[in-house]
């Protein structure tokens, strides 16, 4: 092999290398209302199968061990201690292995979910009986009437806080949900996928008007939010159109002066 072709593979390999370093550094978002779906799917499969097998197996029981006489006295047969503990066991793993293996997978995918993205949208959140206020930091805040106004494909946090009652805040379309306390910050975070209204509420009972904090998280697109979020001041609304009539003013002035300086046609 010459110097060349080590050359040209050396070259090859450091370029591989660095997609391969650019890759690994770019942050990729994990959005975990899909997931949470997922995982709920496969409780309701778990339960159903679970409840099938149980419910036939008590059918069948309920049939062939039926008692045929009124004076009729069933006997059970006589199981060694290791037989024992192998029937209740064995079923108990084989039923539970599955319940196991869902409640690691909750937990792992909860604790995923506290890591919050670093170019997330930061609303901070006030609870108190019975509404909903939030505070984008800019002077704009918006109540549960108003809704909850985020950009489409943009991670958004909400830092959170109760001023009495605990309250907690709940998104089901996102799948997520979190507790407002006096004197503590909680938070939770998602990603608006796709343009659109859903429902919030809260899902702690806080008293007679409880059922009055709903609202809607309202998904638009990421240039007309921007638009929402920083208007324009009045001052440059105002001398939009006065810019307007100076300009077509100027030209105005500039046709007449074109046609008196242009020399006379024979």
């Amino acid at each position: 092999m010459n110097k060349r072709s080590i050359l040209l593979g050396t070259v090859a390999a450091a370029s591989l290398f660095a997609i391969g370093a650019g890759d690994a550094g770019a942050e990729v978002l994990n959005d975990h209302t899909e997931h949470w779906k997922e995982l709920w799917g496969h409780v309701l499969l778990d339960i159903g199968v679970i409840g099938v097998v149980f419910g036939l197996m008590a059918s069948y029981f309920l049939v062939a061990y039926r008692r045929s006489r009124d004076d009729q006295v069933g006997s059970g047969p006589k199981f060694s201690f290791a037989q024992s503990m192998a029937w209740a066991l064995i079923p108990a793993f084989v039923f539970m292995a599955d319940d196991f293996y869902l409640a690691a997978s909750g937990w792992k995918l909860w604790n995923d979910q506290r890591i919050v993205p670093e170019n997330a949208l930061e609303v901070k959140l006030t609870g108190r009986m019975w509404s909903w206020d939030f505070d984008y930091g800019n002077g704009k805040v918006n109540t549960n009437e108003d809704g909850l106004v985020v950009p489409q494909g943009k991670p958004v946090v909400m830092r959170m806080k109760s001023e009495d009652a605990v309250h907690s805040f709940f998104i089901p379309e996102y799948r997520i949900k979190e507790d407002l306390m006096p004197g503590r910050v909680t938070y939770l975070w998602f990603y608006p996928k796709s343009v659109g209204e859903y429902v919030f509420t809260c899902t702690e009972f806080c008293g007679t008007n409880h059922s009055n904090m709903w609202g809607k998280v309202k998904v638009i697109p990421a240039a007309e939010f921007d638009a929402w979020l920083n208007p324009p001041a009045a001052e440059e609304v105002a001398a939009a159109p006065a810019e307007g009539e100076a300009a077509m003013a100027a030209e105005g002035e500039a046709a007449p002066a074109a046609e008196a300086a242009a020399p006379a046609g024979h």
